[in-house]
């Protein structure tokens, strides 16, 4: 989600959570402490840091039981690793104790980026990982630095994000581009506003550091750790940098390290686009179906009603409107599960019949805003800002223009909701860090790269490059819908996955589930 909402204006859409169902888990309460207890991690688990890192290593950190069960934390992690001696922010974790023989700590990133890892512990640890794992490692869920509770962005409040999404904008045309700049060189400085410098340091390298960190506070000389969507990036940036200290490693919903976010953007646009199909395709054969005809027919039909929204955003009982990019948001949240395909259908029958209200439900649904007009995460704001950083971007408007019409000749429904990403970092107040390339984590042991089929944010060529580029890379398909395996997929996923991390059964590269 970007800084700005505006129509044929980019929305990387990745994930915002491990699956639908720690989504739908995920909320904003208390972490209520009741006891106490105080680690802090010895020479030998440490390894072998930079001198004036090895405070933050060996820190004290006080675990508080909270929340019944579960244990929470803060640990303190340099702001800029290059001036570690300066400024530290504090990252929230939370784990869930192992209830058997434990082996260990498993790190758990649910994506984004900019997703929280203690929502996803906190309310779904318990159901979304199997007894057989959550027998042998504490799952341990953080916060990555710019998200939610640790250091958190700040860019704009409820009010605001309101007002923002009920903009639209059209680039094609001198007038409509115009506005969209001026709105996100001021959402821009509202971001530089309410966050300060720390937004020079909300990036994906500083926090794979910070994972190190993570790993000696839990406890282990290795790393062990599960990534869904972007955290398949987090962690393979990880590994790349700490290849020896790589434990069991579990990549699933994989993004290439190597794309630019063109490619980025056009994988995406086609991977929604073939969701889309998949959808019309099933419940054509249903019942009670809103559209009718072929699968080409279908999506026709779909793209004629979402030309309506953008020509007239419609509005909602409440009063509010959908605006074309908030119809297209809609559609594309209803690909990330097929538990979301019946009240996708159930919305766009309602939209064909002249209410956008289901269409809105699925828009606040995927932006985590409840029927009281909160926001429940700064998900939005920490996206940008780590994007902004991992990403350069070309902010050329004749070159936005030309991967504009790319994006839509080759996904005619998604592809405006892909396109014009340079416009969202244009007036970012630094630079990017990030550099896309290939990486290999020479020397690390067998990692887990996990592709689904039908994966419309993460497409299934990504997991294949990715377990091609790194050097112990093993590839494991779901033949599946919808975005990322684990935890939603099927017994043979699940089973592969867990005999990995608990028995130490590697699996071959290339299995099937």
């Amino acid at each position: 989600m970007p800084a700005a909402h505006v129509r044929r204006r980019h929305r990387l859409i990745l994930t915002v959570a491990a699956s639908i169902g720690a989504l739908l888990l995920s909320s904003c309460s208390v972490l209520a402490p009741e006891k106490n207890t105080e680690t802090s991690a010895s020479a030998e688990i440490v390894g072998d840091v930079p001198a004036e890192l090895k405070d933050f290593y060996t820190q004290p950190v006080t675990w508080t039981t909270c929340n019944g069960g579960f244990q929470c934390a803060e640990v303190k992690v340099p702001l800029d690793y290059e001036k570690p001696g300066d400024d530290s922010i504090k990252l929230s974790a939370i784990r869930l104790p192992a209830s058997g023989k434990r082996l260990g700590a498993m790190l758990v990133n649910p994506g984004g980026p900019g997703g929280s890892g203690v929502n996803m512990v906190k309310d779904g640890a318990q159901t979304y990982f199997s007894d057989k794992l959550r027998g042998a490692y504490d799952v341990v869920g953080f916060d990555p630095r710019g998200v939610q509770r640790s250091a958190g962005v700040k860019c704009l409040d409820d009010a605001q994000t309101d007002a923002a999404r009920q903009q639209d904008f059209d680039l094609s045309t001198d007038a409509g581009f115009a506005a969209a700049e001026a709105e996100t060189k001021k959402q821009s400085e509202l971001c530089q506003k309410n966050s300060g410098s720390e937004l020079a340091h909300i990036d994906t390298v500083s926090s794979a550091r910070d994972l190190d960190i993570l790993r000696a506070i839990v406890g282990d000389k290795q790393l062990n750790y599960m990534g869904f969507s972007y955290g398949t990036k987090l962690g393979a940036t990880y590994a790349g940098l700490f290849p020896d200290r790589v434990g069991k490693f579990s990549l699933d919903g994989a993004m290439d390290p190597s794309l630019d976010i063109d490619g980025v953007s056009m994988g995406q646009a086609v991977g929604f686009e073939n969701a889309l199909r998949a959808w019309a395709a099933d419940c054509l054969t249903g019942t009670d179906c809103p559209v009718s005809g072929t699968v080409d027919d279908a999506m026709g039909q779909i793209q004629e009603l979402n030309g309506v929204y953008a020509a007239t955003p419609q509005q909602t009982p409440e009063g509010r409107v959908v605006t074309g990019t908030e119809f297209t948001g809609a559609l594309a949240f209803g690909m990330y599960s097929t538990d979301l395909w019946e009240p996708l259908k159930g919305a766009l029958t309602q939209a064909f019949a002249g209410d956008a209200s289901g269409m809105l439900m699925l828009a606040d649904f995927s932006a985590d805003r409840d029927s009281s007009g909160v926001y429940n995460s700064n998900t939005s704001a920490a996206f940008t800002a780590i994007n902004c950083l991992d990403y350069p971007m070309n902010s050329d408007t004749a070159h936005m223009r030309e991967q504009a019409e790319l994006l839509k000749k080759a996904a005619p429904t998604f592809g405006d909701l892909l396109s014009y990403s340079g416009l969202t970092c244009k007036y970012w107040p630094y630079k990017a860090t990030g550099k896309p390339a290939p990486i290999s984590a020479a020397g690390a042991g067998p990692i887990l790269v996990i592709g689904t089929t039908g994966d419309p944010a993460t497409p299934y060529p990504w997991a294949q490059d990715l377990a091609k580029q790194l050097d112990s890379g093993v590839l494991v398909t779901w033949k599946g819908e919808g975005h990322t395996a684990y935890g939603r997929s099927n017994e043979c996923l699940t089973s592969t996955v867990d005999a990995y991390f608990v028995d130490g059964k590697v699996p071959a590269s290339g299995t099937s589930c």
